[in-house]
């Protein structure tokens, strides 16, 4: 004959164990949605920066097969008195140039010129080197005669995809979006190793398919890099 009370017990017992076993499950639903949450944000903002980099990646690694065909321009005028005045004023405190030289510059010979832009200062000319994604320029004025001279020279556009995945002359904003970028590519992949890890028990080939991953690489890296 078996004790009610005892019944009553384990009956409340095994209840207790069901509602546990039910909020570990709601919360690992619940962490299981958070984490493909972010792991399809952070895949939407990313998708686009993901393929400009690995196009960019292999056009990088194949740069000596990509031929490209850069193209000069050059341009010569001669700047007005007021300019000259302006930019010998300048001169002592070896800054930028000044804005009246950068406004003649952009209106009448269309040549921008950063504000910040370093000058190169010397006895009878400003010369303002003038970089950019895929491109080298300058522009070099004699103070003495007036005599402006421009030259820049484009690579193609494979040559600026390739200076905006290094980073190279793209500014301060686009560095801030690669630091951006950075962090969220980070997210999906490490969002992407949750969910990995979460449905890894009925995917048994999971981990071997991530060993494999690194692996791969850190042998190429031990056994042909030197």
């Amino acid at each position: 004959m078996t004790d009610p009370a005892a019944d009553v017990a384990q009956a409340d017992k095994a209840l207790a164990e069901k509602a546990k076993a039910k909020r570990r499950a709601q919360r690992r639903a619940g962490f299981l949605r958070e984490t493909v949450r972010w792991h399809w944000i952070s895949a939407a903002i990313c998708l686009v920066g993901m393929i400009l980099f690995a196009v960019t990646g292999f056009t990088l690694n194949h740069a000596r097969q990509i031929e490209a065909k850069p193209v000069t321009v050059t341009r010569n005028g001669e700047a007005p008195a007021p300019v000259i005045a302006a930019i010998d004023a300048a001169r002592p405190a070896g800054g930028a140039l000044p804005k009246a030289a950068t406004d003649w510059l952009g209106k009448e010979m269309k040549i921008k010129v950063p504000a910040a832009a370093s000058v190169e200062w010397s006895e009878s000319e400003a010369y303002v080197s003038l970089p950019g994604p895929g491109r080298d320029g300058w522009v070099s004025i004699d103070t003495e005669s007036g005599a402006v001279e421009y030259e820049s020279t484009s690579r193609g556009w494979i040559a600026y995809l390739n200076d905006l995945h290094k980073g190279r002359n793209t500014g301060v904003v686009w560095s801030w979006f690669l630091d951006i970028f950075a962090a969220g590519t980070i997210i999906f992949c490490v969002t992407g190793l949750i969910l990995l890890w979460l449905h890894a028990h009925a995917r048994r080939t999971t981990w071997p398919f991530v060993g494999l991953g690194l692996l791969i690489p850190f042998l190429i890296a031990l056994l042909f890099i030197h």
